[in-house]
């Protein structure tokens, strides 16, 4: 049963500015080519090209997911095992920053986005995969510590969360 589900999809402002980079380095491109004598055909598939390409970026770096199911929790093709998961805590945006900076261990399992500003910690027990601790970035990390909590007790039972 899937407690907690959340999709990190890249912000609209990411795609407006990656489409104005698009139009910007575009237009230099489509003069380029049409001035080196290449041709309107050319130029235009390299501008098509150019916008595939950034709209392909920002579509793949935005399918990565953070679910809590099955007694498990997965970010993105991870996965922790929730009888596994020690202390768990919503993290505000400074604490993120310095687990994601000077005070990260490099042996930890990170998985977050430049766009998202906060995190959970999840303390990995025993030998779990992804090293001392998960960092999993979120919108709603006090929602997903709170899956994470209602969850583990149910994991290290055998037993799944009803409601």
């Amino acid at each position: 049963m899937r407690v907690y589900h959340e999709h990190l999809r890249v912000p609209a402002s990411w795609w407006a500015l990656g489409f104005a980079l698009v139009i910007l380095f575009g237009g230099e491109l489509v003069a380029g080519l049409v001035y080196a004598g290449s041709g309107w055909p050319l130029a235009l598939g390299s501008l098509a090209a150019l916008a595939v390409a950034v709209a392909a970026a920002l579509a793949l770096s935005g399918r990565a997911a953070v679910e809590v199911q099955d007694q498990e929790l997965r970010a993105g093709k991870a996965r922790l095992a929730l009888g596994q998961a020690g202390e768990v805590t919503a993290l505000d945006e400074r604490q993120t920053r310095r687990l994601r900076s000077t005070q990260a261990d490099p042996a930890a399992f990170v998985m977050t986005r430049p766009y998202l500003r906060r995190a959970v910690y999840v303390e990995v027990t025993g030998a779990g995969p992804g090293g001392p601790y998960w960092l999993v970035g979120s919108r709603q990390p006090e929602k997903l510590a709170d899956a994470i909590g209602k969850s583990r007790p149910a994991a290290r039972t055998g037993d799944l969360p009803v409601g």
